[in-house]
């Protein structure tokens, strides 16, 4: 959707500096609303910036926007081109980047980000980045992978961001690059070396950013000591040397963030498997990576912990295991219509006696409501 550069100055306050969101070299990014209620977030590329190699990113983004949809993406809202004004107009995240959490939490006032909050994250991100790869309706690259380009909502839950740099994979997966592009500390290897980009690219980069969570250390921090600034060099050679279960809590020790409180079994595990995957994911051969499909198989495992609300939950709707079936569906028919579960809800079964067409082919709307955004 084309909106008006006069609209997008009126909700901006004429892009006034109380509704900057953020800085970067591209431009800046400035909060405002709609008449509707709506708030967005509008990117406003530098014009002094905004040569061939610019233009191509805005144009590029906005390609990849129209084509792609997910629910740990950020979704684009309409774009501007007036003169020499290239504007982006995204939905308003309220919480701004995982960076500003992860590592401005101090200055800002926040609250540290906890363990299972980071893994939520981690998990969301990886989603959204296994869209990009394998469940869209073609495979994209991001090419950018880093903490300011995840954004949270009130909820916390993220989405991945900036997809100025993302190029279209072919079938293996590849995308050869003759220009260098990225955040230094993200970079692959062998990207930094030949300027091959795969999804294997990104994997790496998911990795770095597994370690930032579990480190709350920055991807190259200068204040640290010489053997430490790189972080993916120090964390393997930390994982490497204390290798085996024996070792594994001076290992946890050594590099979790202090702020996570880490003391109960439960807590440890979880770190130690992701700390694993992040290994992995930043191994020096691109091949030895796994794909973004497993990161979100070994986090969902570890972030959606199915447990039962209720353990002795066939006792609230009085059913004997001993009865037959027939006996217990109208048991439990008897219980819907008492209203024993507290709601007024149509059961399943229209006769305690006669289970013909008693499965619910679907809630109404369902194949229309499904769509490739949801993904998983």
């Amino acid at each position: 959707m084309v909106i008006s550069i006069q609209v997008l100055k009126n909700v901006t306050g004429n892009f006034s500096e109380e509704n900057v969101l953020g800085r970067g070299g591209f431009g800046a990014v400035y909060r405002g609303e709609l008449h509707d209620g709506t708030k967005i977030a509008v990117k406003r590329m530098e014009s002094g910036l905004m040569g061939t190699k610019g233009l191509h990113e805005f144009k590029s983004e906005i390609a990849v926007l129209k084509k792609v949809r997910h629910r740990n993406l950020v979704s684009l809202l309409g774009y501007c081109l007036d003169g020499n004004e290239r504007l982006l107009v995204y939905e308003y995240m309220p919480q701004g980047t995982l960076s500003r959490h992860l590592f401005g939490c101090r200055e800002e006032g926040l609250k540290p980000l906890e363990w299972k909050k980071r893994l939520s994250i981690a998990l969301d991100v990886a989603r959204g980045v296994e869209y990009l790869h394998s469940l869209a309706h073609q495979s994209f690259i991001h090419r950018d992978l880093k903490p300011s380009n995840i954004l949270l909502g009130d909820d916390m839950k993220a989405k991945v961001a900036d997809f100025g740099l993302v190029r279209l994979a072919d079938v293996k997966g590849c995308s050869v690059e003759t220009r260098l592009a990225g955040t230094f500390g993200y970079l692959a290897p062998e990207y930094a070396v030949t300027g091959r980009v795969t999804t294997k690219s990104d994997v790496y980069s998911f990795g770095v950013i597994l370690m930032e969570l579990i480190t709350g250390r920055k991807a190259l921090d200068d204040t640290q000591p010489e053997e430490s600034v790189h972080l993916v060099t120090w964390f393997r050679r930390m994982q490497l040397s204390n290798h085996g279960k024996e070792n594994e809590s001076s290992f946890l020790k050594a590099v979790v963030d202090p702020v996570i409180d880490a003391d109960d079994e439960e807590t440890l595990a979880s770190i130690s498997t992701v700390a694993e995957l992040a290994g992995y994911c930043c191994a020096r051969e691109a091949h030895q990576r796994p794909d973004m499909g497993h990161a979100v198989n070994v986090l969902s495992t570890l972030a959606e912990l199915w447990k039962p609300t209720d353990p002795d939950s066939e006792e609230c709707y009085g059913i004997d295991l001993d009865m037959t079936l027939p006996q217990a569906l109208k048991r439990w028919q008897e219980f819907e219509d008492g209203g024993g579960a507290g709601t007024t809800s149509t059961s399943f079964f229209a006769d305690g006696d006669n289970t013909h067409g008693s499965i619910p082919v679907g809630p109404p709307g369902f194949a229309e409501s499904f769509t490739s955004m949801h993904a998983r």
